[in-house]
């Protein structure tokens, strides 16, 4: 089994879902629970942050800190910076942010 956690890059919109309470947490922390070891992240309306790689690495750092905590192993979950309003890096590569090269997995 695999799941795809989508999280929100919007300014507050990230913050809010990984606060304490937040549904990423929440979410993520429930694919676990039942049993789901694959997980791809991918950071949803990267449109929002006029395509800023800085505000990607901030989200995934912050993602990874909470995964590894929740019980996975950040360097085997793939993350990819998306816009499902425009269909960025959905299905084919975004010219928007040409800096992101692929997936990554350490």
């Amino acid at each position: 089994d695999c799941a795809i956690l989508i999280i929100a890059a919007g300014t507050g919109e990230f913050e809010a879902g990984i606060s304490k309470d937040g549904q990423t947490r929440e979410h993520c922390l429930l694919a676990f629970t039942l049993g789901v070891r694959q997980l791809i992240v991918a950071i949803n309306k990267m449109d929002t942050t006029k395509w800023s790689e800085q505000r990607y690495e901030e989200i995934v750092k912050e993602t990874k800190n909470f995964v590894k905590k929740v019980g996975y192993n950040p360097s085997s979950i793939p993350f990819v910076p998306i816009s499902g309003w425009g269909g960025d890096n959905m299905l084919e590569e975004s010219i928007n942010m040409q800096w992101f090269k692929g997936w990554q997995k350490e």
